[in-house]
């Protein structure tokens, strides 16, 4: 999932705020997100003065681990039965347990709130697919990337103003948007887009409607969803994938789970566990179900995302 920037807040224009949870699992889906975001708001128990934070400890013994998510396919989201599901929680699922935490718990947010939330206690892990970027580096730590990524716009069927890169967006004058909080409002503004004349809408969905309504001309994201939320639309197409220019590098993002600063022998833990997973395979298998590619699998680590 596209990170946001800075402390996570923006302020932009946007367009009126369809419910992602009601366009994800229908009504009985958001009845058990209610119900699931209610029983996880308790805020967890204060962080250790132990070097490395005991949390690993403390979670073996409550038997459960609450994750944040932000409700996005495929990264992860309650779906239509009610059920907590996606890449990041499917994942959580295995290594947890093999951390000896046999269950997982939900605890639904916004995107832009999930680094404020896990920094507050209101969560033990951010579960969401949540890209690492040294900005956000500065706030928390991440597990290595259990995927990369590239970006994708949508666009009008036949992409009239032939939009392929930020590049081309900046060129065409195109009328451009992107997700609350997404790192493609950094990419764009990187190419020469101004910041301020940028849509923002909530998720891939808004973007879509945004752009077969003809409000945009092209909406970024990344290559997954984009390619996910266009399957049944008969106005819109996704583009190829491609890598955003940074500093004028092609630039692959990679999506961690994260983790309090202070927790760090959680993550090593969780890093264990993970790249046991990367070596066998089983992390593809869990993957793949999501629409995740043999293309998506990496071996980036958090510490060269964080620019270490």
């Amino acid at each position: 999932m596209a990170p946001p920037l800075g402390n996570d807040v923006h302020t932009f224009r946007s367009v009126h705020r369809h419910s992602r949870r009601s366009v994800l699992g229908g009504l009985g889906g958001l009845a058990a997100l209610g119900a699931l975001g209610a029983a996880g708001c308790t805020r967890v128990a204060s962080a250790s003065d132990k070097p490395g934070g005991d949390l690993l400890e403390r979670l073996r013994a409550q038997g459960v681990v609450r994750l944040g998510i932000a409700g996005e396919i495929p990264f992860g989201y309650i779906d239509k039965n009610g059920h907590l599901t996606g890449e990041a929680p499917e994942l959580a699922k295995v290594v947890f347990r093999r951390l000896g935490v046999g269950r997982v718990q939900p605890v639904p947010t916004e995107f832009g709130s999930l680094i404020p939330g896990l920094n507050s206690q209101q969560f033990d892990v951010v579960a969401a697919g949540m890209y690492v970027n040294p900005e956000r580096c500065q706030q928390v730590i991440f597990a290595d990337p259990d995927y990369q990524m590239l970006d994708s716009f949508i666009v009008r069927k036949g992409n009239p103003l032939g939009l392929h890169s930020y590049k081309d967006v900046v060129a065409k004058k195109a009328k451009f948007a992107t997700g609350t909080g997404y790192a493609e409002i950094e990419y764009a503004v990187g190419a020469g887009y101004q910041q301020g004349d940028i849509l923002i809408v909530p998720d891939q969905v808004a973007g879509l409607n945004a752009v077969e309504a003809g409000r945009v001309d092209v909406f970024a994201g990344t290559a997954l969803t984009v390619r996910a939320v266009v399957k049944k639309s008969s106005k819109a197409e996704a583009t190829a994938p491609f890598a955003p220019l940074v500093k004028g590098k092609p630039h692959v993002d990679g999506g961690a789970f994260a983790f309090r600063s202070a927790e760090t022998a959680l993550r090593d833990a969780f890093n264990v566990e993970l790249h046991k997973l990367k070596t066998s395979g089983e992390l593809f298998r869990i993957l793949k179900p999501f629409g995740f590619t043999e293309a998506e699998m990496t071996d980036l680590t958090a510490k060269e995302l964080c620019g270490g």
